[in-house]
């Protein structure tokens, strides 16, 4: 396994633990629950970025640029059906 198979499977990890405490905040009945997993949750989505960010640096997370008439567009479809 090379170093990019490790980051993406770790950002595919870490995604995942990101929506189970997500998930957990949400549902959680005292304050003392939701407040760990909130913790945890902003502690996981700042590794997710962290590994995010280095696999963008390194080129093995490609990202595309959308020209602005399509933001515009899509912005202007979901506007009309509100």
């Amino acid at each position: 396994m090379n170093d990019r198979d490790i980051m993406e499977n770790l950002l595919l990890t870490t995604k995942g633990v990101c929506d189970l405490y997500m998930h957990g905040a949400i549902e959680s009945g005292t304050q003392n629950v939701h407040q760990t997993f909130d913790t945890a949750l902003n502690a996981a989505l700042c590794m997710q970025d962290q590994t995010y960010q280095k696999m963008t640096a390194k080129g093995w997370y490609p990202v595309q640029n959308v020209e602005q008439q399509k933001i515009d567009q899509v912005r202007q479809k979901f506007a009309n059906q509100a």
